[in-house]
């Protein structure tokens, strides 16, 4: 009697490696590592800083983007690399692959994750922008939500071609073409414009609203911390666009009261030829009082202010 043969196995029939096990095993401390370096490292020193609450807000917001994006590009670049590696097409290997028609658990996987992910983002969001501009983040003239703490310092944001003007209607109305703010409180710009449209920018703020004529959009920001703000105007608005910029500090409750009691004194004279204070101005109204600004050597303006580097305009 003899025995039955044996069954010896095909070449190359081994079992196949969980591929997915080792991507996430390759995947895993790659993404832990982009999102500590983010979070610790990188995460500080996104723009635009943390002079004040709206943007710290915005490089919180950015930062957290940042962190949740990592794994996905992480896994992304992983697997691209798996593929080509393992998976590349090698010489003398014909062979289709094999025939797939889905995986249940990864669908209910993918479909979970992205939606926890999707509506996790929707919430923090809405919250995002509740807190701390609100509606007041230059959309227009009635935000919804305003910030605690008292009565904000009112500084109206007068755009006009190319230069940003500030008036301070709790200090007489006075105004300046330099912005001046005081830390840890409260500051309400009321943004317009005296021709075209501009885009009030003040970077460090992480404020940015669009200046309309006969159109006031509020914004709200707290400066948190003393320091320079550069100021630019983000909209195209003619000629001389890229250079109307400005200045600006933030700088003690007390430097400030000195500055504003100052500069209202030392503007007087000037402050009086301009129209009473409201929330737009009708251009035609505003007495060209930008040359007797500059031969005064003082630091307001009136409405049509052209300095001398700029061509005469009408």
């Amino acid at each position: 009697m003899t025995a039955a043969p044996t069954a010896v196995p095909a070449a190359g029939t081994g079992r196949e490696p969980n591929h997915g096990l080792r991507i996430v095993a390759i995947w895993l401390p790659i993404a832990l590592a982009a999102d500590l370096l983010i979070w610790f490292v990188w995460g500080p020193h996104l723009p635009p800083g943390d002079l004040s609450n709206s943007a710290a807000s915005q490089q919180s917001d950015l930062t957290v983007m940042a962190v949740l994006a990592a794994p996905v590009m992480a896994f992304v670049l992983v697997f691209a690399g798996y593929a080509l590696v393992v998976w590349r097409h090698r010489e003398g290997d014909d062979e289709d692959g094999p025939p797939i028609h889905g995986n249940t658990r990864v669908s209910v996987a993918w479909i979970a994750i992205t939606s926890a992910l999707v509506l996790s983002l929707a919430v923090f969001g809405t919250a995002e922008l509740v807190n701390p501009a609100g509606a007041g983040a230059g959309e227009g003239n009635t935000p919804i939500w305003k910030p605690g703490g008292g009565a904000p310092l009112q500084v109206q944001v007068i755009a006009q071609q190319w230069r940003f003007t500030y008036r301070y209607p709790q200090f007489g109305g006075f105004e300046s073409t330099t912005l001046m703010l005081p830390v840890g409180q409260n500051v309400q710009f009321n943004v317009t414009s005296l021709d075209v449209i501009h885009s009030f920018w003040a970077y460090q703020l992480g404020v940015k609203a669009d200046a309309n004529p006969d159109v006031d959009n509020v914004a709200y920001t707290r400066p948190l911390h003393t320091g320079a703000v550069t100021v630019r105007c983000a909209e195209l608005c003619g000629l001389w666009h890229a250079d109307m910029t400005t200045a600006g500090r933030v700088v003690t409750v007390a430097a400030f009261r000195g500055w504003a009691t100052a500069t209202r004194t030392q503007l007087a004279p000037l402050t009086k030829n301009l129209p009473p204070f409201t929330l737009t101005y009708d251009p035609n109204a505003v007495a060209q009082l930008g040359k007797a600004f500059q031969k005064a050597g003082l630091s307001g303006a009136g409405g049509q202010y052209y300095g001398p580097q700029y061509p005469v305009q009408p």
